[in-house]
């Protein structure tokens, strides 16, 4: 683990995806990552989303997760997220997504053509059930990417083998329908682009301890497989 983490802190100054100024009223994107130095600080982006879901669900959960990555790490993340639409310009300072909620989620056409670009790009999505997400994210992302399909990702998974090992797959923190957590993941060239964390509700485990009243060791499972999430992710960003 100790050779991703050094390859993680190398690329912390830099910046994925410039957007193309040469077409003010339809912006188009590098292909590739156009990585250059410094200016932003490597936080992860929460997704707000139209819809009527509440994408800005457990708002203590992101502080505690990039302290612990801080923490624990050494790498020197900021213990503030972000916030972006997936139309603002700043979502492409965000190598790290994550998108969260209840309801349901729709994405504009344009919207759905970003994330898309976004993705292929580089960048990495984690889309964790809050409960009631399922059936509007699996339509949307069909819609994102109507040749791909989400796979279980197998116990054997380097993400369940990083800095903390999880044996047994994604840990389950919160009842939900009463089903084993599952990790779902999209892929592109062999990248994992898209990892999607249901019946498990990782974010709920980060939120501040009186929240929901997690005994420690579920929220410390929580908080490990988030760091395993976010240092995988940047490890294989695209160069």
């Amino acid at each position: 683990m100790s050779s991703i983490v050094l390859g993680l802190v190398l690329q912390l100054l830099v910046v994925p995806l410039v957007p193309d100024s040469s077409s003010l009223s339809s912006p188009t994107y590098h292909s590739t990552p156009q990585w250059v130095g410094g200016g932003v600080e490597l936080t992860i982006a929460q997704l707000q989303y139209g819809g009527g879901g509440d994408w800005y669900a457990n708002p203590s959960g992101l502080p505690n997760l990039l302290r612990a990555i801080r923490d624990r790490t050494k790498v020197p993340v900021s213990t503030t997220p972000a916030r972006v639409q997936l139309t603002d310009a700043s979502l492409w300072n965000h190598p790290y997504l994550y998108m969260t909620g209840h309801g349901n989620v729709r994405f504009s056409d344009e919207e759905v053509e970003i994330l898309r670009r976004y993705l292929l790009s580089g960048g990495f999505l984690h889309v964790d059930d809050n409960y009631g997400l399922d059936e509007s994210f699996r339509r949307e992302i069909h819609r994102v990417f109507p040749e791909k399909e989400l796979v279980e990702l197998p116990v054997s998974h380097p993400i369940y083998h990083g800095l903390y090992e999880f044996p047994n797959g994604l840990p389950k923190v919160h009842r939900h329908d009463g089903k084993p957590a599952q990790g779902f993941g999209l892929f592109h060239e062999g990248r994992l682009i898209l990892f999607y964390s249901y019946e498990s509700d990782l974010g709920n485990g980060w939120e501040d301890p009186e929240t929901y009243g997690n005994p420690p060791e579920v929220r410390e499972a929580a908080l490990r497989m988030g760091i395993n999430l976010f240092l995988y992710a940047l490890s294989q960003v695209v160069r």
